[in-house]
């Protein structure tokens, strides 16, 4: 599904410059949200780098290899004595080292700290989510309340028009006076920039809309669904609100810091652990001696073997090298004795910083739990006062039609029918501010709780 939405967004993106547009419910929205906006994107990759912190730890365990090799040119060797000097012309050397870690408590304790850091990237992943939904799901009530109350505006000043036309008749008539003619052309007059004002509050409420969808400016929207729609889901949605904190994010963050505290300290205590390790090396070495017959160096030549010279012993070994091969292997133990205090004073520092984190996260649940209580005053207090202005809709219609009657028979005045007329309009914006207020409440308590279905999607 969301991919579906990502290819929808590139194919919108590409044509843009052609005049695409695109129409979205809130659904899709959300969707194209999670999917496109930046600050998720880089929430992800949080949560990769740790991935990659952990993996990091993890090869202090694996064996430690490595090689390396040396060429050694001597241009003037070292000499024990007045003519004696000792040591190759050239030597050749590689090394192979090899190391395993057997028991190492720092290394164990840092892949706990480490899964709890990737936990406090998911969760901070998560919060991140929780922002953008509910700024989202704003963002797109914003657009049909402005949507609404301009097509509530509009209606109003096709009404008026309507008696503008009729009173102008009347008038040349002489049925109507001046004043009645004068009277509803003002308040034609005064419809008119409440209608541009509404017009311009769509185009700001689309704009911040794709901000959060990462839209271009050049490619318009549509909002599929109106207020009206939702009405449903003002009236069952109050039913399963609920206290409970516990999925609050910036408590779970909080918490999540804590139990960072305490590996840390742990990790501080295992440097006075014991470490140990095995080891191991190779070594291939190979070089060239231009002396090896020590003792026709000495002697005279008393070692010299039959048939051959002191010098023509040293020539033919000049000619060859000697090589060798030495491996080793052992164990070694690391066992710290004393620092100087300093692992004794960074644990009570961890300590030190534990207790601060408690004092503020009593507090920070304190104030959720005021939060999380306004939002379901607030949603309560929004679905009363829907259902108390669809009622006041009804008899304002009632009212206006009655007053429209009776300044077309005559009986009334054009005072009544003005009266009836702002009465009815403002009626029916406060009945689709009331459904507004009640979603973005609904937003905000689901931003507290961190209960929102499409922010806890994995």
């Amino acid at each position: 599904m969301k991919k579906f939405f990502m290819m929808m967004c590139a194919g919108v993106m590409t044509f843009a410059t052609a005049g695409a547009q695109l129409t979205l419910t809130l659904d899709e929205a959300l969707e194209m949200a999670l999917s496109e906006n930046p600050t998720i994107k880089v929430a992800d990759l949080e949560i990769e780098r740790y991935d990659y912190v952990r993996k990091q730890t993890l090869a202090n365990l694996y064996p430690q290899i490595d090689a390396s090799g040396q060429y050694t040119r001597s241009i003037v060797k070292q000499e024990m004595a007045k003519g004696l000097s000792f040591g190759a012309d050239n030597t050749l050397t590689a090394t192979g080292n090899i190391s395993l870690a057997l028991f190492v408590p720092s290394v164990y304790r840092q892949l706990k700290m480490n899964k709890t850091e990737m936990a406090s990237a998911v969760e901070s992943a998560r919060n991140s989510r929780i922002e953008l939904v509910a700024n989202v799901r704003t963002a797109f009530y914003n657009v049909l309340l402005a949507e609404q109350s301009l097509s509530v505006l509009q209606e109003s000043v096709i009404t008026t028009q309507r008696v503008v036309d009729n009173t102008e008749v009347q008038y040349r008539n002489g049925v109507a006076s001046e004043y009645d003619y004068i009277t509803a052309k003002v308040q034609l007059s005064n419809l008119r920039p409440s209608v541009v004002q509404a017009e311009n509050a769509i185009e700001l409420s689309k704009l911040q809309l794709k901000m959060y969808l990462s839209i271009p400016e050049d490619v318009e929207i549509e909002v599929s669904g109106s207020l009206d729609d939702m009405r449903t889901e003002v009236l069952l949605g109050s039913d399963n609100l609920s206290t409970d904190i516990s999925q609050n994010s910036s408590l779970r963050t909080l918490d999540l810091q804590r139990e960072l505290l305490e590996h840390q300290v742990k990790l501080i205590q295992t440097q006075r652990m014991p470490t140990i390790a095995a080891f191991g090396s190779a070594i291939y070495t190979g070089n060239d001696m231009e002396r090896l017959d020590f003792g026709s160096m000495m002697g005279g030549g008393a070692n010299t073997p039959e048939g051959g010279t002191a010098e023509s012993v040293a020539q033919a070994s000049s000619n060859s090298f000697w090589w060798q091969h030495p491996i080793n292997v052992g164990l070694q133990i690391s066992i710290p004795i004393f620092s100087g205090f300093s692992k004794t004073n960074q644990v009570r520092s961890a300590r030190n910083q534990i207790r601060q984190l408690d004092i503020q996260r009593e507090y920070a649940a304190e104030g959720v739990n005021l939060q999380i209580r306004q939002s379901i005053n607030n949603l309560l207090t929004a679905r009363e006062t829907m259902l108390a202005n669809e009622q006041t809709v009804e008899q304002a219609q009632k009212a206006y039609d009655i007053s429209y009657t009776r300044y077309g028979a005559g009986a009334g005045t054009i005072l009544e029918l003005n009266s009836a007329q702002l009465q009815l309009t403002q009626a029916q914006l406060n009945y689709s501010q009331s459904i507004y207020d009640y979603l973005s409440s609904k937003a905000e308590y689901d931003k507290v709780a961190g209960t929102d279905e499409y922010a806890n999607r994995e």
